[in-house]
């Protein structure tokens, strides 16, 4: 005779869950078999696009800086002498002031990046950390004229009065030294336009190293400290092994910046062609200075191709200095994997 089960039992068994082989398989989304290749083939449009374009602008300026290429070929990059009414052009002024004032620019903006940065992902407090990191971000959208304007009426005097003259009261009888100091104290020129560079280019590297800093892991950051490690030990040991590639990212975005700057360099560093003085206050001249005050001017013929010659310089510049960064960065991940 077969047991009776109590009459529960069968609702019993029919509310427990059942195996997972049990369960009916997920619904299989129907996709159009040409939306993988319209996908693709936009993508590589887009990178295709992007390879053209830049091809695009080397050709023009090549084609443009044709004629001063021919009349001038390499010695333009050596020649100090700019003068459009005998038609005698060089850029080594202009290479000079733009190579300085952005290294001016990258020696102060990388340190107070830097620190920023580090003090935004390990030592400020959470009250303080999200409106710091606002404003920081907020540095980055004033446009580069209002700079300009504000280095040549604030910054300048500021800098003249309190930093120029008392450092030639200390240094003026000095030899070579005194030199790199001399100068009517104005407030314009190769160091004021470096500064103005320095504080435009902030917060673009002080945001991405904050950004590539918080990738790292909790738990690497996390066991330094319980090994007993500082917070330098932390950020010097574990963090920027851990992000270089993002933090020389950042510092190289940074300097393209700085390069590539027009209306608040042409605002503060003087825009006077000469070399005469090595002086640091001394009003000088830069590769977009000089396109932004002559390019509208210029007549056709050899002062127009000297100035594409300069944007083709310019181009160059930033060519090689991306290419140095890419070199150090494989250097850096060689010599990581010959550690390992």
């Amino acid at each position: 005779m077969a047991a009776i089960l109590p009459a529960d039992s069968t609702d019993a068994d029919r509310s427990e869950p059942q195996p997972q082989s049990m369960k009916p398989p997920p619904t299989r989304r129907r996709v159009a078999p040409w939306a993988d290749a319209v996908f693709a083939a936009l993508s590589q449009g887009a990178a295709w696009l992007t390879l053209a374009l830049m091809v695009g602008i080397i050709a023009s300026l090549i084609m443009g800086a044709a004629p001063a290429l021919k009349a001038f070929g390499l010695g333009f990059l050596t020649s100090a002498e700019w003068d459009p009414v005998q038609e005698k052009f060089g850029g080594l002024v202009m290479i000079y002031g733009t190579l300085a004032s952005s290294f001016i620019a990258l020696v102060i903006a990388v340190p107070v990046s830097f620190g920023i940065a580090i003090f935004l992902t390990e030592l400020s407090p959470g009250w303080l950390k999200r409106p710091l990191g606002i404003a920081i971000e907020l540095l980055a959208a004033v446009p580069s004229i209002v700079y300009g304007m504000w280095g040549l009426l604030v910054f300048g005097p500021i800098l003249a009065t309190f930093v120029q003259q008392p450092l030639q009261a200390v240094f003026g009888g000095v030899p070579y030294l005194g030199a790199l100091f001399s100068g009517p104290p104005v407030g314009i020129g190769i160091l004021s336009a470096g500064i103005i560079l320095a504080i435009m280019i902030i917060p673009f590297i002080a945001s991405v190293m904050r950004d590539v800093f918080e990738v790292t892991p909790p738990m690497l950051k996390e066991s330094a400290y319980g090994l007993g490690a500082t917070t330098w030990e932390v950020v010097s040991r574990v963090v920027l092994p851990y992000t270089k590639t993002g933090v020389v990212g950042g510092i190289m975005l940074g300097l393209g910046r700085a390069l590539g700057e027009t209306m608040a360099v042409t605002f503060v560093i003087g825009n006077m062609n000469q070399l005469s003085s090595l002086s640091v206050f001394e009003a000088a001249n830069s590769i977009t200075s000089t396109l932004a005050n002559e390019f509208a001017e210029a007549g056709e013929g050899l002062h127009q191709a000297s100035l594409m010659y300069l944007g083709l310089v310019l181009f160059l510049i930033t060519f090689i200095v991306l290419s140095i960064s890419k070199l150090l960065l494989a250097r850096l991940k060689k010599g990581e994997g010959a550690r390992s």
